[in-house]
């Protein structure tokens, strides 16, 4: 009886799986031709042909990135024939960061923006989307490489915020950043690398925070182009927070001081 339970929910665990990629160099070739926004695409390593080239192509014009798995990866998501070729489909459409900044200014509001450099972890990019929109952040920056895959688990963990908030990704962080700040955008990266406590730096102008991976922190190029760097205390022996926690406390920070000019906070 427990086999067949099991067996049952493989079945649907795989039904629900593939909704969620599609396969095979054609099928792909037409989804990022028709602007469906791709999550994650693997290509089998050696995969070579006219039609991938086609592939490639495509991919070079719409800024989608690829990267090259072994072919025992492929054939563990699915036993159908996918070429070599799998795209993970986004479970939301990602907004232009131009865009979205500029109509923040033309409302009036000051932007209170996240920047996630290499946060991989589904739920805690779940927990900073849910906190982030009670927050009243108006948008989140994500790379293009090495960001959690939002899936149904990342949905579920941000108690449906990663539908309500703007999500912005970026083919080149270091550019937007450069983007952000010609437009009047601080750069605020949370980090232990600095003596200033997260209370003594100023986010009552429009911020844009840096938030890090749990194992590396900020990277150093990033890092770099910080205009001011915050630091949550430790008194304890654990070496840091984590993440989706900091940014709830940073965030809050910036809602407490921007409640002293905005009695509507």
């Amino acid at each position: 009886m427990e086999t067949g339970k099991s067996f049952r929910r493989l079945i649907m665990t795989e039904e629900k799986a593939e909704k969620n990629f599609i396969y095979g160099i054609r099928a792909v070739i037409e989804a990022v031709r028709e602007g469906k926004d791709i999550d994650k695409l693997m290509v089998q390593e050696g995969i070579a042909g006219n039609l991938f080239n086609e592939l490639k192509n495509i991919c070079k014009e719409h800024r989608v990135p690829y990267q090259f798995v072994p072919a025992q990866k492929l054939n563990r998501i699915t036993r159908s024939n996918h070429q070599g070729v799998i795209a993970f489909i986004s479970e939301i459409t990602f907004d232009d960061i131009e865009s979205v900044l500029q109509g923040i200014f033309e409302s009036g509001k000051t932007p209170l923006l996240m920047i996630l450099d290499r946060i991989t972890d589904v739920r805690n990019f779940g927990a900073i989307c849910r906190t982030a929109e009670c927050a009243g952040v108006q948008a989140i920056i994500l790379p293009s490489r090495g960001a959690a895959q939002i899936n149904a688990d990342a949905v579920k963990t941000s108690a449906g915020a990663i539908h309500k908030l703007p999500l912005c990704r970026s083919s080149n962080l270091k550019e937007t950043i450069y983007y952000l700040k010609d437009s009047g955008v601080q750069i605020v990266g949370c980090t232990e690398k600095t003596n200033h406590l997260y209370t003594t730096v100023d986010m009552t102008t429009p911020t844009a925070i840096v938030m890090g991976s749990e194992e590396n922190g900020i990277s150093s190029e990033y890092l770099k182009l910080c205009d001011k760097k915050a630091k949550l205390p430790l008194l304890g022996t654990i070496e840091s927070l984590n993440v989706s926690v900091s940014a709830g406390i940073i965030l809050y920070e910036a809602i407490r001081q921007r409640s002293a000019e905005n009695s509507d906070l």
